[in-house]
């Protein structure tokens, strides 16, 4: 029987590679344990890219600063400010933030997609992601991602970025134009950051994708084994199993603590499970990094 298809996501596999345990929670356990309360920086940036996706679906001659600000009004998240005032001095920002980019934009310039999926596949894996914005440019595609963090950005962040490469590479498949260029639009200082690949540039990225998700897979199955859960079939349906496709929901948590699990799905301890969203879960995490409030990764 041929190896079934590993079917994934960039963030999954960028979730097995950050912690496994982590990965576990989020795309194994089922249910799923409690998360967190919700970060408010990723209320800015959820809302920010939500008001710039509508922009675009805007008639011609409603796509100005004025529209973006109401759209980012209307559609503004308030999940994880510590009050109504913190809240409102980030909408104020980015109001700005939404209204200053899209002044820079060539509302004409129609772009060939907005929140757009594409997918592949290789002998390996199934591969499916959502693109902030693909441009053409003369006789190729670009891959836009917005960025709204307070990190400055570098040119390594485009040229490392498995989700960008593999975004390319699907875009071009399915749209059967040529996709080498990636950029980081970075909303807070206005800067662009751009990548080129080549052709080889994105077949390394994509197999590196494939020996991740060989990994992760194989970690599936044992996870699977332990908990007898059902393999699912090729090319069937995955809806009523935790593993081999990208959001199966029904599969249960082992029964109790099983050693085996745990070493199969070790976490990485580190800084960063300060702002992980199954932290109260996990003791190593808890050991490794301060608790955060919700508001702490704001730029104030």
């Amino acid at each position: 029987m041929p190896r079934r298809l590993y079917s994934c996501t960039p963030s999954r596999l960028n979730t097995w590679l950050d912690c496994r345990r982590r990965y576990r929670f989020t795309y194994l356990d089922r249910p799923q344990p409690a998360k967190g309360p919700g970060w408010a920086h990723n209320s800015v940036g959820a809302s920010v890219h939500n008001a710039l996706a509508a922009w675009w679906r805007e008639p011609y001659e409603r796509r100005t600063s004025l529209t973006a600000a109401i759209l980012l009004t209307n559609g503004w998240i308030t999940e994880g400010f510590r009050d109504a005032e913190q809240s409102g001095r980030h909408l104020e920002r980015a109001r700005d933030l939404v209204s200053g980019y899209v002044a820079t934009l060539d509302p004409a310039d129609e772009p060939v997609g907005v929140e757009r999926t594409v997918a592949t596949r290789t002998k390996v894996i199934s591969v499916s992601g959502r693109i902030d914005r693909l441009d053409r440019r003369g006789d190729e595609l670009v891959v836009v991602d917005y960025k709204t963090g307070k990190r400055p950005l570098t040119k390594d962040d485009a040229r490392f970025s498995l989700a960008l490469a593999l975004y390319a590479v699907a875009a071009s498949r399915v749209l059967r134009t040529p996709c080498h260029a990636v950029e980081l639009h970075h909303l807070p200082t206005g800067e662009i950051v751009e990548w080129r690949h080549t052709d080889d540039s994105l077949r390394r990225h994509l197999e590196r994708a494939e020996e991740i998700a060989l990994e992760a897979a194989a970690a599936d199955d044992a996870y699977r084994a332990r908990a007898g859960v059902p393999a699912p079939r090729q090319g069937g349906s995955a809806s009523k199993v935790a593993v081999g496709a990208s959001g199966g929901a029904d599969a249960p948590v082992p029964a109790e603590a099983d050693p085996e699990i745990d070493r199969v799905f070790a976490p990485s301890p580190g800084p960063i499970c300060s702002w992980c969203d199954f932290r109260r879960h996990c003791p190593e995490g808890q050991a490794a990094a301060v608790d955060r409030q919700p508001w702490e990764g704001l730029a104030e």
